[in-house]
C-alpha cells in the first residue's frame, strides 16, 4: 500500500511538490481552496478546503491517515502544516513557535532575544499605534504576514510613512505593518534543509530588485558571488537564527542583507522553500540536490543527508515592463542552450508592485553566470 502525502496549498506554487511526490510513489493527498488549485488535475486526491481551515483539514487528514504532510513557498500553509502534524504525531516543527517563523514581528523579536544582527525596526498596529522616535529614514514598510514583495515600500520621508503604512495594512492578514529602517547593500537568501534540529546549508542565492519603492525580486543566481569569507559568516548567522526560531525540520529560506562596510543583517527567514523557483529547481540545478525530493523525506520520517553533486551556475530572470527585453529571449528560448525552462505568462507586461505583476520567466544553467 503506498504511503500518503498531504500536501497543503494548490496554486502553482505546489505544483512542483504534487508531481515530485508522485513521481516518487506517494499516494498525494492535496488541501486548498479550488479557486486557482492547478494541483486538483495532479494530485490523488483534492480536498476543496480553504488552507487555513486547520480542524477541518485535522479531521479529513485523521480519516485518511496520511504518512506526512508539508508544504513549500507558502508562510500561511506552514500554520496548518505544523498543527496537523502535532496533532498526528507526524514530523513537524513546534506547532507552538509557528507563528514565530510566520509573522515578520514576533521574528524580529525572537532576533532580538538571541542577539542575531537584524534591522531596528517596530509594529504598527490596526489602530495606528506606532513609535519611530529615534528612527533612521528611509524605513521600509511591510505586512507582518505576507510574502512575495506584497504590501512592501520604501520610505523616504515621515510625509510618506501614513499611506505606506496604510497600503501594508490593508495586505495584511492581521491588519499589521511592520517599519524598520532600511540597510542598504546586497541581498541574498541562504537554502537549507534541517532533520532533528540539524541544518544542512545547500545553496546561497544572489538577488536583483527593481529596488525602490517595491522591492520586488527581478533575477536570482546561484552560486553566490560573495567571498568565502563572507559566506562563513552569513552561515554561522543562519545557523543561529535557525536555532533560535526552533526549526528543527524540513526546508528554510533566510534571507540577509551585506552593507557596504560588511555588516550583515538578517531581514526574515521562512520554515519553508524559497519561492521564484529558488526551491523547487534553482538548487537541484547549481548542486545536484533534488531539494523537493529532500523535503518530503523529511516530511515522511525517510531523510537521507544531503550530498552535494554538482557544481553549475542557474538562475531565473522575470518578465515585466521593466525587464522588457527579455521578452525577445523567451520567445527565442530555442537559441539559448543555457535555458531549461521558459515561459510567458501574461503577453501585457505590466509595471511591477509585486510579485503577482510579472509576465513570465526563464530559468537557465550554465557553467558561468548567464548575464544579458
Amino acid at each position: 500500500m503506498k504511503k500518503k502525502l498531504a500536501i497543503i496549498g494548490g496554486s502553482y506554487l505546489q505544483l512542483p511538490a504534487v508531481l515530485k511526490a508522485k513521481e516518487l510513489g506517494y499516494e498525494v493527498h492535496c488541501f486548498a481552496w479550488r479557486d486557482g488549485a492547478v494541483c486538483e488535475a495532479y494530485a490523488d486526491y483534492f480536498y476543496p478546503i480553504s488552507i487555513v481551515e486547520k480542524e477541518e483539514i485535522l479531521k479529513e487528514c485523521m480519516r485518511i491517515g496520511i504518512d506526512g504532510i508539508t508544504s513549500i513557498a507558502s508562510d500561511v500553509a506552514v500554520l496548518t502544516v505544523n498543527y496537523v502534524a502535532s496533532r498526528m504525531g507526524l514530523i513537524s516543527n513546534p506547532d507552538e513557535y509557528s507563528e514565530i517563523t510566520t509573522n515578520k514581528y514576533l521574528m524580529r523579536e525572537c532576533f532580538t532575544m538571541n542577539n542575531i544582527p537584524s534591522p531596528r525596526y517596530t509594529i504598527a498596529s490596526k489602530d495606528d499605534a506606532y513609535n519611530i522616535k529615534g528612527f533612521n529614514f528611509p524605513l521600509i514598510v511591510k505586512p507582518t504576514d505576507r510574502s512575495g514583495s506584497r504590501g512592501v515600500e520604501k520610505v523616504l520621508d515621515p510625509v510618506q510613512l501614513g499611506k505606506a503604512i496604510s497600503r501594508a495594512q490593508k495586505d495584511s492578514f492581521n491588519g499589521a505593518a511592520i517599519i524598520e529602517e532600511y540597510v542598504t547593500g546586497c541581498e541574498i537568501s541562504v537554502e537549507s534543509i534541517s532533520y532533528e534540529g540539524c541544518h544542512y546549508i545547500l545553496q546561497i542565492t544572489d538577488k536583483v530588485t527593481t529596488g525602490a519603492p517595491y522591492f520586488v525580486e527581478l533575477e536570482h543566481h546561484q552560486p553566490s558571488a560573495l567571498s568565502p569569507l563572507v559566506q562563513e559568516q552569513v552561515k554561522d548567522i543562519v545557523l543561529r537564527a535557525l536555532d533560535a526560531l526552533h526549526v528543527r525540520y524540513g526546508a528554510s529560506h533566510s534571507e540577509l542583507k551585506i552593507t557596504e562596510d560588511g555588516d550583515i543583517r538578517v531581514i526574515e527567514i521562512g520554515a519553508r522553500m524559497g519561492g521564484d523557483f529558488i526551491g523547487s529547481t534553482l538548487v537541484r540545478l547549481s548542486t545536484g540536490y533534488d531539494f523537493l525530493e529532500g523535503v518530503i523525506k523529511v516530511a515522511m520520517g525517510e531523510f537521507v543527508e544531503p550530498k552535494i553533486t554538482e557544481h553549475n551556475y542557474s538562475g531565473v530572470y522575470f518578465l515585466c515592463k521593466e525587464t522588457e527585453n527579455l521578452k525577445a529571449i523567451i520567445e527565442n528560448k530555442a537559441d539559448y542552450p543555457e535555458i531549461v525552462e521558459a515561459e510567458i505568462t501574461d503577453q501585457t507586461l505590466h509595471n511591477i508592485e509585486c510579485s503577482g505583476d510579472r509576465s513570465g520567466y526563464f530559468i537557465y544553467r550554465n557553467n558561468t553566470k548567464f548575464v544579458i
